[in-house]
């Protein structure tokens, strides 16, 4: 699994995992399948995963090293590539155009919002509404994700997001009001829908993406996750409050936060300035000569 399939550590844990639960079940004597495989095979189980041959949870983050997120420029250049599509399909007459402005404004909401791919296909248009603190976004104020990414064994966990890039929040209302409609599938509650009425796949959101992305020879590192590492990053140089982009991604610890964090050098360079500042230039205190300091003072200067 790791030197063939290349799978993630995380995955193989996994597998590692389940072995172990079931063959510490097998060997435990409390459930008798020991004496009972003893009679009928003539040997009996033993524990099969050990410290020497499996992988050991050692750092905190253990995705692909070459994952990053955009910079500013590329992911203007690829929105505006998203857009140009629309452009092209209406000017040449052909089928296609709505659903090209449909996944523009598609990845204009995972990066607007910072969300993961599953997490916006499963998106309805009765998840936005209002925020009493930002009247300016309307009725798109805040975004409900009821469908983000579960725990084991546990239901998809629930967040609300609040709407923080205005010129988001510009496409998904003209996307909901002018082009939503056209599809004809008023009545399905899906935000992202198909010419065939359904909704609108993960596997799908990626292959468009695939196809953008290498159309504009962009790194094939840039994946669709690509683009929620982006909007925590940028706004971490944009000053955003760290705690608050915890909350808005859906972390429930500050360090998966950090893992997703990659400031550019420019932001890293204007946070030394900062740092610096003090020690660069202290505060100067006046000399207060009182008493014996005074006559310190005055031997000092005679």
């Amino acid at each position: 699994m790791t030197s063939e399939k290349h799978l993630a550590p995380s995955t193989i844990r996994s597998y590692q995992g389940s072995l172990r639960l079931f063959s510490e079940f097998l060997i435990d004597g409390r459930y008798g399948w020991s004496v009972a495989c003893e009679d009928a095979f003539g040997t009996h189980p033993v524990a099969i995963c050990h410290e020497w041959n499996t992988i050991a949870h050692l750092n905190d983050y253990e995705g692909r090293p070459e994952a990053r997120p955009f910079t500013r420029e590329e992911i203007q250049r690829f929105l505006d590539y998203a857009d140009d599509q629309v452009d092209r399909a209406v000017r040449a007459k052909r089928r296609g155009a709505l659903a090209a402005y449909r996944d523009a404004t598609l990845f204009k909401v995972i990066y607007g919002w910072g969300l993961r791919r599953t997490e916006t296909s499963k998106l309805d248009v009765v998840d936005f509404g209002r925020n009493a603190k930002a009247p300016q976004f309307g009725r798109y104020g805040t975004l409900n994700v009821r469908y983000g990414k579960a725990k084991k064994g546990q239901p998809p966990r629930r967040r609300n997001v609040l709407s923080v890039m205005g010129w988001a929040v510009d496409a998904v209302v003209d996307y909901v009001e002018n082009v939503r409609p056209r599809f004809g599938c008023e009545e399905h509650p899906a935000l992202w829908e198909t010419e065939r009425g359904g909704r609108v796949k993960p596997a799908e959101i990626n292959a468009r993406f695939v196809a953008y992305r290498d159309a504009l020879r962009l790194p094939k590192a840039l994946t669709v996750h690509s683009a929620r590492h982006s909007y925590v990053t940028h706004l971490t140089e944009d000053g955003v409050d760290r705690r608050f982009l915890q909350q808005q991604v859906g972390h429930e610890n500050d360090s998966s936060t950090a893992i997703y964090t990659h400031v550019s050098d420019d932001f890293m360079n204007t946070m030394l300035h900062k740092a610096l500042a003090p020690l660069r230039d202290p505060p100067r205190r006046p000399l207060k000569c009182a008493g014996r300091e005074k006559e310190a003072a005055e031997k000092l200067s005679s």
